[in-house]
């Protein structure tokens, strides 16, 4: 059993052509110059990416009608909400190696073009394999649900990017320079190319991607089977990536339940998924559950802060008693 989609040969390459030519004007053009990205930057670029992709799930609903559009317009809202949990571990990882803000665009481009490859390939292999094997559509929504219940009683853990063995191959194995050398990620001394830290934190975004898509893909997979919906929300997510990134950077800490949300997702889509050969759940109905659980963990994170965050409000003086 060959599986079925909408997108045909040419339709997978003019998309590909439009992604290659949006990203080369992205760092061709508007980031040619490394520059730390600001607030204002950054929400347009959110709104420019988001606004991309809902004007693709139009195309998709006029060509190819409203349950299509529907499976496209779930799948990015899930691959939109489990890419904050990449963001979360970016902001670690750029902190660690104190990264400085002018080239973290440089690591996130790099990583997601790389991150639009891996994926491809990925998805290429789910889809194949549920067309030849459909019992592995019980193993990913298992998968999907260990993840969720998992996230649900896992405490927070301090992530150490130096315990992780790819900092630690990278550096026993490859020659590299201890200090960054502008956005280059290698350097040539006495005839001899070396590594700057640039290019391990753009190895270890990879990397952490590759995991995180681990995750993601099936979920989408429990959406929808078609392999150009999948792989077109997918890129359209990973596209708004760099932007949201800049975007939550500074406030990530303020959505503390959002982990909650994102474990509740995975555990729904894994249940979908597990159950679909008894009774499918209306996609419709899908994108109102997500929807649902993660605005739901956004605002309870707002209206009931971390108690750390209540104790630093009453704490600050008043406008008038400050010196």
């Amino acid at each position: 059993m060959e599986f079925q989609t909408i997108g045909t040969p040419g339709m997978f390459a003019g998309f590909t052509a439009f992604v290659l030519a949006m990203l080369a004007l992205d760092l061709g053009v508007f980031h040619r110059k490394a520059h730390e990205v600001r607030f204002k930057e950054a929400i347009t670029w959110s709104v420019v990416w988001i606004s991309l992709a809902m004007a693709f799930n139009v195309g998709v609903y006029y060509w190819f009608g409203k349950q299509a559009a529907l499976e496209f317009a779930t799948a990015y809202v899930i691959e939109k909400a489990l890419s904050v949990d990449n963001i979360f571990v970016f902001l670690i990882i750029f902190s660690y190696f104190k990264v400085p803000p002018a080239y973290q665009h440089r690591v996130l481009f790099w990583g997601i073009v790389g991150a639009l490859m891996m994926r491809a390939v990925f998805i290429f292999l789910g889809a194949v394999l549920l067309a030849k094997f459909h019992w592995i559509i019980y193993i990913f929504g298992g998968f999907l649900v260990l993840t969720g219940v998992k996230m649900l009683i896992k405490k927070d853990e301090e992530i150490s990017p130096d315990r992780n063995p790819v900092y630690r191959i990278f550096k026993r194995i490859i020659p590299s320079v201890a200090d960054y050398r502008g956005s280059a990620f290698t350097v040539i001394e006495n005839g001899k190319r070396y590594a700057t830290p640039l290019l391990l934190v753009l190895v270890i975004v990879e990397i952490t991607d590759l995991i995180f898509a681990v995750d993601s893909i099936p979920a989408v997979f429990a959406v929808t089977r078609d392999p150009f919906i999948v792989f077109t929300s997918n890129i359209f997510a990973i596209l708004g990536l760099r932007a949201l990134f800049f975007l939550l950077a500074g406030v990530m800490d303020k959505f503390h339940r959002l982990k909650i949300g994102l474990a509740l997702v995975l555990v729904f889509v894994g249940t979908k998924m597990a159950i679909m050969d008894i009774y499918k759940i209306p996609i419709g109905v899908s994108l109102g559950v997500v929807a649902m659980l993660i605005g739901g963990s956004i605002i309870i994170s707002l209206i009931w802060p971390k108690a750390k965050e209540v104790l630093s409000v009453q704490a600050m003086p008043e406008v008038d008693q400050l010196p």
